[in-house]
């Protein structure tokens, strides 16, 4: 609910995604003041977007996985706290000072422990023609299935993964079966992946969806190329057709959408921004926020659940958003301590059950070798339109640092401020200056993480606090005032 907005709470909860409904409902129900800040008008995140209370009209669509979201959604709503819609979230302080604005005008609210929930982001598949009007990711077809209703016609998806297959299928329930998948999953990935077969075991109900989204596409006679590689879009406008090479014959198809999709990484914009500890995973390959047993980061009071902090799952993120509240309530009331330490454990026992099975998902889907390593001629960054080709050139004259590589070229100072490019350009530096990517690093972030308009971060200093109100009194002119 929309409540007057509090300056001081005891829990602010970033992002309404499973993890950040669940951390918040486990909070307000033991007491404790809790205020949500989130960027869309209602909660599910990008997982339950558009799910209500009631359900969704096309929901047996999407899956029951999609359906739980409801009962999660139903819990919040109910819940006894405050939940900011459509803000945009700028900065977060050292001193646990959270500013966001709302309807042009920032805010602040100061919490003595922070959850934050924002989730993960599609990993970008830069390849000839990836900015072509008609290309667009896998994921953002989806959130317009959910959220609009509309589905494309002719569609191709290209790329790896598990949503790869489930929107093919959820495409197929709608009456708009796409036309073809080409999959760059290559026969390697097999061969890796069963060095985790013990985690399969343990994840053999997601398996086993797989397998039910396999036999639904063949038996709606999709096209599926394999160990797809030489992948680029043509057109003179728009998108007209894709080229690629499987089982070592080239292949063209006509298509006026295609919808790219290689995995998701943990989006690390604001954690990064507030200068806590990253790592680097090698099986997902992306930096992660480092967090503790119990998703507490780098820094006191500060904790991190669900995709944000590792790739798992919507139910993962679910059980991680409550291990983080009830790690929260501990520090903020030291006496019930014991009373939660069997929750905790048990919720962790939760966790470690359902991320089972991510190693062998993520050595089986892991991105193709040219989107870490695209051609000269792709443009890696959209925003300023750098190429591959623009960036080893300034790795060759030395610079082996990805803020180097920023500086030079202008990478990642656009309004995506990284968040699409930062990966690949990455890659491209530790492949050309062969390198660990402990040393390359990330882009270095400074606040606002998003964009904002003077009025909104003037209006944050009321104006009888502001310097500029003794000039404004008695009908001073201040062009003529001799201060």
């Amino acid at each position: 609910m929309q409540d007057e907005i509090k300056k001081q709470v005891d829990v602010c909860v970033i992002g309404a995604g499973p993890a950040g409904m669940s951390a918040a409902v486990r909070c307000a129900e033991a007491g404790a003041s809790v205020v949500v800040i989130d960027e869309q008008p209602i909660p599910g995140g990008q997982i339950y977007r558009a799910q209500k209370e009631q359900g969704h009209p096309n929901g047996s669509i999407f899956g029951p996985d999609y359906q739980h979201g409801a009962s999660i959604i139903k819990a919040f709503n109910r819940a006894p706290l405050t939940h900011i819609t459509r803000a945009t979230l700028w900065r977060v302080d050292s001193e646990n000072c959270v500013y966001w604005s709302q309807n042009g005008v920032a805010n602040k609210t100061v919490a003595k422990q922070i959850i934050i929930a924002t989730g993960a982001t599609e990993r970008s598949f830069p390849f000839v023609g990836w900015t072509l009007p008609g290309a667009m990711t896998a994921g953002a077809c989806q959130i317009m299935m959910k959220t609009s209703g509309l589905v494309p016609t002719n569609a191709v998806l290209v790329g790896t993964g598990p949503l790869i297959y489930l929107l093919a299928a959820q495409m197929i329930d709608a009456g708009s079966p796409p036309k073809a998948i080409v999959d760059t999953q290559q026969s390697s990935s097999y061969v890796e992946a069963t060095r985790y077969a013990g985690g399969a075991l343990k994840g053999r109900k997601i398996l086993f969806k797989g397998l039910k989204l396999l036999a639904k596409i063949r038996r709606a006679g999709v096209k599926r190329y394999t160990g797809a590689t030489d992948i680029a879009a043509y057109g003179d406008q728009a998108v007209e057709r894709l080229t690629f090479t499987a089982q070592g014959q080239p292949h063209a198809l006509n298509t006026d959408t295609l919808l790219s999709h290689i995995g998701v990484v943990p989006n690390v914009q604001l954690t990064r921004a507030m200068g806590l500890e990253h790592e680097w995973d090698p099986l997902q390959i992306c930096w992660r926020p480092r967090v503790e047993q119990y998703h507490q980061s780098s820094r006191q009071g500060v904790f991190v659940a669900g995709d944000g902090s590792g790739i798992g799952g919507a139910m993962a993120a679910q059980y991680q958003g409550q291990l983080a509240a009830v790690s929260a309530l501990m520090s903020l009331e030291s006496d019930g301590e014991m009373s939660l330490t069997g929750e905790r454990d048990k919720l962790r026992a939760l966790i470690h059950k359902e991320i089972g099975v991510r190693p062998f998902l993520d050595a089986l889907y892991t991105p193709p070798k040219q989107a870490l390593s695209p051609s000269d001629q792709t443009i890696v960054c959209r925003c300023e339109e750098v190429t591959a080709g623009q960036i080893r050139r300034q790795v060759e004259r030395g610079a082996h640092g990805i803020n180097q590589i920023k500086t030079y070229t202008r990478c990642g100072m656009g309004p995506c401020q990284g968040r699409y490019c930062g990966t690949t350009v990455a890659h491209i530096i530790q492949e050309e200056a062969g390198i660990p990517m402990e040393k390359v690093g990330y882009y270095r972030l400074r606040n606002p993480i998003k964009p904002l308009k003077l009025g909104e971060l003037a209006s944050l200093t009321p104006i009888g606090e502001s310097f500029m109100y003794k000039y404004r009194n008695k009908g001073t002119q201040n062009d003529s005032h001799p201060a």
